[in-house]
């Protein structure tokens, strides 16, 4: 078969809420998560042997603390196929960024692997493997609008959120995904993000009712580190976002607007103001891991 290019689409949070801590260690949450037009690209092809990992980001490792490394190896247990692989990784998710990049690389890995090596794997195989990998992974062999129980695997589907257009801030430092679960001490909050008021707004198709609702639990934990995250969400409100938000365990901000012109302007007076470097427009989309 010949050589062959995926898209890992980002994701953001449109709403994340932590209800307990298990005994296992991992964390309950309630999430509505949605992908956005921001991608890496992943071009798959064939070899006689072995495992090779190239990119584009010299930041990023090539060994197995790189999910997508993990996903292979994890799926050379589960299937035996003949030669090797070759996998070429363009970064445009910004990392350590809570958009699911490695998560959304790793996702594209199962299904490159499937085509590549007519494995056969259905989805429901494939999402049990996944949440072995990472919890995020099993949404991002999806994408879409969905709402995400459990520990991020137990999906449900949710209709198309209304059209809208983002400005997506990444501040210039890493967050500690780790660091913000262990200091987030969810068993003294008395109050929780609106979960279900966020999806009820989507299904009426009420983008000013989803963005009244949007919460993040993790931002009471971020904020107090970097109080620049709600120097972000005010700037972006003052330029007349609907509604802001930190994605994940952070640090990027998104803000969302009814139209391209006052996303994009938004953008550059972020920048003009020092508070990021790295800030894009984009919209929201329903598709993932889809083919150049």
């Amino acid at each position: 078969m010949k050589a062959f290019t995926l898209k890992a689409m980002a994701k953001v949070n449109l709403g994340l809420d932590v209800v307990r801590r298990m005994e296992s260690g991992y964390h309950e949450v309630r999430m509505i998560m949605q992908t956005v037009d921001l991608y890496d690209e992943l071009t798959f092809e064939r070899t006689r042997e072995g495992i090779c990992l190239e990119t584009d980001n010299r930041e990023l490792p090539t060994d197995e603390r790189n999910l997508v490394i993990r996903t292979v190896k994890r799926v050379m247990q589960e299937h035996a196929f003949l030669g090797g692989v070759k996998i070429t990784l363009k970064k445009r998710i910004p990392m350590a960024a809570g958009m699911a990049g490695g998560s959304s690389d790793a996702a594209a890995t199962f299904h490159g692997l499937n085509r590549l090596f007519s494995l056969g794997m259905g989805m429901e195989e494939m999402k049990k493997l996944a949440v072995q990998i990472g919890a995020d992974v099993p949404y991002c062999l999806v994408g879409g609008t969905m709402r995400a129980e459990g520990i991020g695997e137990i999906l449900t589907p949710l209709p198309d959120v209304p059209d809208a257009y983002l400005a997506v801030v990444k501040p210039d430092f890493a967050v500690s995904t780790k660091y913000v679960y262990e200091n987030l001490h969810v068993e003294t909050r008395d109050r929780h993000p609106d979960i279900d008021g966020v999806e009820a707004a989507i299904r009426r198709g009420d983008l000013y009712g989803m963005c009244a609702h949007m919460e993040n639990i993790l931002e009471t934990v971020v904020e107090k580190e970097y109080p620049v995250i709600a120097q972000i969400k005010g700037k972006l409100m003052e330029n007349e976002a609907v509604g802001a938000l930190m994605s994940g365990s952070g640090p990027t901000v998104f803000g969302i607007f009814k139209d391209r012109e006052a996303a994009e302007r938004a953008c550059r007076r972020v920048q003009a103001c020092g508070l990021a470097k790295h800030v894009f427009s984009t919209v929201f989309t329903g598709t993932t891991c889809i083919e150049m």
